[in-house]
């Protein structure tokens, strides 16, 4: 699966593996540190969260306009500078109490820089990817070569929740303090007076080791556990600052693999180099169909980004705590890693040519196998989960099943029948629908959130993981389908002089479909669970259709 790709592939990829595993990190507890510094409703901090999302993904309309006049390069270099800063801002811890209108502007800025770095940053290091594949030597490899990108993007993923749950839970414990979801909210509406049973926040207080925290009141208890949870988070963004470093260290230190993939049009007419001639009429063809491919994809992102809203207050508020049996492994992202390349390893089996390599890949295989027993063997008999974990599972799944991928896809293009790029967004939009088929039944039965209150704050029968586990993995097969093969396509049928806008296009397409993820949590608190769960499934059905019923013009167009 790695051979014959060009060596850029790997200095990209790994470039950006950096700066994703500090976005997710952040992005892990993004939403949890929004309400539990400022107190906000799941209404308001799910604004906050789409809003911040359809930033990031929309600024790349602006830096594909400027790559495609100054160069993709710079643009990339410049993004990294701003994205540090803005997570430098971010890991500043500030007192809420003493001034909350200082700890929101700063947070705000920080995200501006942030979203802005990432618009100069993430769209043009992919341009570059898809420019090496314009060679006619690795042009048959561009899907498998971004089905590799994507991959490295998701080990950076893989990592984040569990980096951000070990610094929250080591701090924490530093303080004498544990984990407790419900706490921030309760010590919020203890301090604005609203708490209507302060007996509540009490029984949580007495659950803490601390001999400090014992002796609190309940007013000084509540500010001390907000301070130290919010300066526990701020930790996990400064993980970000780290990360950045990694990724530009690694794009300068193998830069002249892929030097040749950084040039706009510009500067190929400039020296002379060879550029793809289109019609206007090609030219009008090809942009009309990335439209129509953009249009559908927003609807895709705004099911999938669940994760972070939805999803998450589900895992907290619905799901079992705690895990038994086998099934704990997967809140260890140590074994789960050693799985992930166990499969890789085992695809080198049978795909490698020589003897030995096989022999190589058959006793690593075991050695990863082992070593994931051995650690799954230490684990407790009983774990406890927190909510943000749940997200280690879809990267998990990306990485794990992108081989898979690449081979079925790969035995299909030989037999000549590889559905296009176009097919495969409009298959990944019924596969979505699916994963929240999942989710109506998880939440049968269950009290409307409105509801959760009245019962203690969190589901007098919570659910199994294996619920939110299996959405995970239903929707990380929509995503194979749809967002590598769409980045590929957008990269072989933009036209040259526009690759760097229509990229950026791309990400605008879902920012407007991160923006509209915040519905579900505008929603939270006003309707039953399936209520929820249903929008989102019609909303993939009805996509999916029109993807289908336009693919011919969309095919004609990129041929």
């Amino acid at each position: 699966m790695f051979k014959n790709q060009p060596k850029g592939l790997f200095a990209l990829a790994l470039a950006n593996t950096g700066e994703r595993f500090g976005y997710y990190t952040m992005l892990a507890i993004f939403l949890l540190f929004l309400q539990a510094k400022f107190g906000f409703t799941a209404a308001v901090a799910g604004q906050f969260y789409a809003i911040f999302l359809a930033a990031v993904y929309f600024m790349p309309v602006l830096g594909g306009w400027l790559a495609d006049k100054i160069g993709y390069g710079k643009c990339v270099v410049v993004g990294v500078c701003i994205m540090f800063a803005g997570y430098c801002c971010l890991a500043i811890p500030t007192d809420v109490f003493a001034s909350r209108g200082a700890a929101m502007a700063l947070m705000i800025g920080a995200l501006l820089l942030i979203a802005l770095g990432t618009g100069l940053f993430k769209g043009n290091l992919q341009v570059m990817t898809g420019n090496l594949y314009d060679d006619p030597k690795y042009s048959q490899k561009r899907d498998s070569g971004f089905s590799l990108f994507y991959m490295a993007i998701n080990i950076g993923a893989m990592f984040a929740p569990t980096a951000a749950t070990a610094l929250t839970n080591s701090h924490l414990a530093k303080a004498g303090l544990i984990y407790k979801a419900d706490i921030p909210a309760l010590a919020h509406q203890y301090l604005g007076g609203t708490l209507a049973d302060p007996s509540a926040l009490e029984g949580l207080k007495a659950m803490m080791p601390g001999s400090d925290v014992a002796a609190m009141n309940l007013a000084d208890f509540s500010h001390f556990y907000i301070d130290k949870l919010s300066t526990a988070y701020n930790l996990g963004f400064a993980v970000a600052c780290v990360s950045l470093i990694f990724s530009i260290a690694i794009y300068f230190g193998f830069r002249s693999w892929f030097a040749h993939a950084d040039v706009n049009t510009k500067q190929a007419a400039a020296s002379a180099a060879p550029v793809e001639e289109l019609t206007p009429k090609q030219t009008k063809d090809r942009i009309v169909a990335l439209i129509f491919v953009f249009a559908v994809v927003i609807f895709f992102w705004m099911a999938f980004h669940q994760n972070g809203s939805s999803l998450t207050y589900f895992a907290r508020d619905y799901t079992q705590t705690s895990v038994s049996g086998p099934l704990r492994i997967g809140f260890s992202i140590w074994p789960l890693f050693l799985i992930a390349l166990s499969i890789y390893t085992l695809f080198g089996i049978f795909q490698s040519e020589k003897r030995s390599s096989q022999l190589a890949c058959t006793v690593v295989t075991l050695l990863l196998w082992g070593g994931a027993y051995v650690l799954y063997k230490g684990m407790g008999d009983v774990v406890n989960i927190l909510p943000q974990q749940f997200q280690q599972f879809n990267p998990f799944f990306v990485v794990a099943l992108t081989p898979v991928s690449m081979a079925l896809f790969g035995a299909l293009a030989k037999k000549g029948k590889e559905p296009s790029a176009p097919r495969k967004i409009g298959l990944g939009m019924f596969v979505a629908a699916l994963g929240y088929l999942i989710m109506l039944a998880a939440s049968k039965g269950q009290p409307a959130p409105s509801e959760l209150i009245s019962v203690g704050g969190v589901s007098p029968d919570p659910v199994v993981p294996t619920y939110l586990i299996s959405t995970y993995l239903v929707l990380t097969f929509a995503e194979l389908l749809l967002s590598p093969m769409g980045i590929s396509f957008v990269s072989k049928v933009a036209p040259p002089k526009y690759k760097g806008l229509m990229m950026g296009l791309w990400f605008a397409a879902t920012a407007i479909g991160n923006y509209l993820s915040s519905i579900p949590s505008m929603l939270w608190d006003n309707v039953p669970l399936w209520v929820n769960w249903s929008v989102l499934m019609a909303l993939c059905v009805i996509s999916g259709c029109i993807m289908f019923a336009m693919l011919r013009k969309i095919e004609a167009a990129s041929a």
